[in-house]
């Protein structure tokens, strides 16, 4: 195998300076009533901290993580992390899932399994896939970029070398959300001979900087959605787009900041009609966390923000991916694009709007998710 095993194993010096500093969280005031409209709910976060102080068990949720198959490679001079899982059928597609912001690869761990053994769940065992899961660079357990200019292309490049010139498949699936869709859009531009099909939860954010000059009904509505959220939701954007070291001392110090500035996503972002735990457990919440804050890497996830172009077409007709894509728009998404959008960049072989979930959606409908990826790479094996 390329790389080396890796163990996820967390200091315990580190989770005892964790715990101390959650105990000494110095808490701002609130205005009487504010619930969620000011940002996170004060009371919410309370209880959250509270727990991951005192009742959170992160030995018990890195056992099970370790029950993966993790290994680490140097490409480029860094250090880079994935996930390694064998698939339990008889022809198994190498598949790739690629994580975004402010997630990690705790977004795919229950989807992992339902793909890798599909017979196991209720699926067929000639739809299994082998899964690799890397950590983008500069979160989780890959290295912190130490230099300028690690955007989403630099990113996949990586990947495609992981894929190829180090795990050996020659031909491999792509899946991504947030970020992975930017990433394995650019590897479908780049190695469209080594993509077997491209699946995505949103089309890629950039094109949105390039509106065309006949835009449908659907896409104007679409545009004048993605304004309204800019507005009202985007101020995260801009600020890591802008300033992410700023930001990186209060999220690298404080873990209640830290809570905060990732929890606001997911509550915004997922099905959850504005109570995070009906799409999330406090558990699921406090691994990706505590992973951000073990390896000290929020600071490191926001710059891949800044180090993102505005438009990776400027200057140029940017064309048409020629891998064939499939898309599921998850209606609670942050804001699902209208499949006239994405036929304008990507040849849409499958299109379907999911009955319900978020922007997360491998971790809040594994199950729907599974049986999508499923049916788009059935006919490209």
């Amino acid at each position: 195998m390329a790389g080396q095993p890796f163990t996820i194993n967390v200091p315990q010096q580190t989770l005892d300076d964790l715990r101390e500093r959650l105990e000494q969280t110095r808490w701002p005031d609130e205005v009487a009533g504010a619930g969620w409209d000011y940002g996170v709910d004060l009371g919410y976060l309370k209880e959250l901290v509270a727990y991951w102080r005192d009742g959170f068990d992160w030995r018990a949720q890195e056992q099970a993580l370790n029950r993966l198959a993790h290994v680490r490679i140097e490409i480029d001079g860094a250090g880079l992390h994935f996930v390694h899982e064998r698939g339990q059928g008889p022809n198994s597609m190498p598949l790739l899932l690629i994580h975004g912001w402010p997630d990690s690869i705790v977004r795919f761990a229950k989807l992992i399994p339902l793909l890798t053994d599909p017979a196991a769940h209720g699926g067929d065992a000639a739809d299994s896939f082998d899964v690799v899961v890397p950590s983008i660079p500069g979160y989780g357990f890959s290295d912190r970029p130490a230099e300028r200019g690690v955007d989403e292309a630099r990113v996949a490049d990586r990947f495609a070398r992981l894929m190829t010139a180090e795990l050996g498949y020659e031909r491999y699936g792509v899946h991504g959300g947030d970020i992975g869709s930017g990433i394995g859009e650019l590897m479908a531009r780049a190695v469209p001979q080594s993509l077997l099909g491209l699946h995505l939860l949103d089309v890629p954010y950039w094109h949105v900087f390039t509106p065309p000059a006949d835009p449908s009904a659907a896409e104007q509505a679409y545009f004048a959605a993605i304004g309204e959220w800019q507005q009202q939701e985007g101020a995260y954007a801009m600020v890591q787009a802008s300033k992410p070291q700023t930001l990186a001392y209060g999220l690298n110090d404080s873990p209640a900041g830290l809570a905060a500035w990732v929890v606001e996503k997911f509550r915004a972002w997922s099905d959850c009609d504005g109570d995070i735990e009906r799409a999330f457990s406090k558990d699921e919440l406090l691994t990706n966390l505590t992973i951000y804050w073990a390896t000290e890497t929020a600071g490191s996830a926001a710059r891949i923000y800044f180090e993102a172009p505005q438009d990776p077409g400027a200057g140029g007709e940017i064309g048409r991916v020629e891998v064939p894509t499939g898309f599921a728009s998850f209606p609670k998404d942050i804001v699902p694009a209208p499949r006239e959008w994405a036929e304008r960049f990507f040849p849409v072989q499958r299109w379907t709007p999911m009955p319900r979930g978020g922007h997360f959606a491998a971790l809040e409908e594994p199950d729907l998710l599974a049986e999508e990826i499923r049916a788009f790479f059935r006919p490209l094996r």
